[in-house]
């Protein structure tokens, strides 16, 4: 879903309130009824707003997209080499899970929402597919060989470190020092 006019300050709220809903409990039990509530506005002007539920999962999901996307963008820029870039997405991953202690908001709706006609499984996807993609395109400019073997290497550990930081067991600077040891092998 991309929308075609920007977000009204209620369209904001909504949204605000369905991503601390549907992270903290779950897209599939959670209604719109406590997203209007909790957002303070009716149901009629979030259907106004969104069209369905539906539609507010994708909208939820593009909004974290954005951000999670600037974070690695901002971590990516302020890495002082083109090898140093590779692994910036683990630094981004670090800053990022101290505010999201349930995982990975993408994986998590995957898991939910397994209809790939699903207005969010696209993006929550895609997510993923451009994470893969950057790790190829950081591999490819610091001159690893077999960047696209690389990167899908680093995206496993950057999953697995993500998929395990909801439990006490802090895997990801294990996860980051493995990443960093695979691109100075490959470098």
């Amino acid at each position: 879903m991309q929308r075609t006019r920007p977000l009204t300050p209620a369209g904001r709220r909504i949204v605000a309130a369905a991503e601390e809903l549907f992270y903290g409990r779950g897209i599939t039990a959670v209604g719109v009824d406590l997203i209007a509530e909790r957002s303070g506005v009716t149901k009629r002007t979030l259907y106004n707003q969104f069209g369905s539920k539906d539609q507010l999962v994708a909208a939820y999901l593009m909004e974290r997209d954005q951000r999670w996307r600037s974070l690695v963008r901002a971590a990516v820029e302020a890495c002082d080499s083109p090898v140093e870039a590779v692994t910036a997405p683990f630094d981004a991953l670090r800053t990022w899970t101290g505010t999201n202690p349930r995982g990975c908001a993408f994986t998590n709706a995957l898991a939910e929402l397994p209809d790939t006609a699903h207005p969010a499984y696209g993006i929550a996807a895609n997510q993923k597919l451009w994470l893969l993609n950057l790790f190829v395109e950081l591999a490819t400019a610091a001159g690893c060989s077999r960047p696209a073997t690389l990167a899908a290497q680093l995206l496993v550990l950057h999953e697995g470190a993500l998929a395990t930081q909801p439990l006490p067991l802090d895997t990801l600077p294990d996860s980051a020092g493995l990443a960093r040891a695979l691109v100075r092998a490959a470098t």
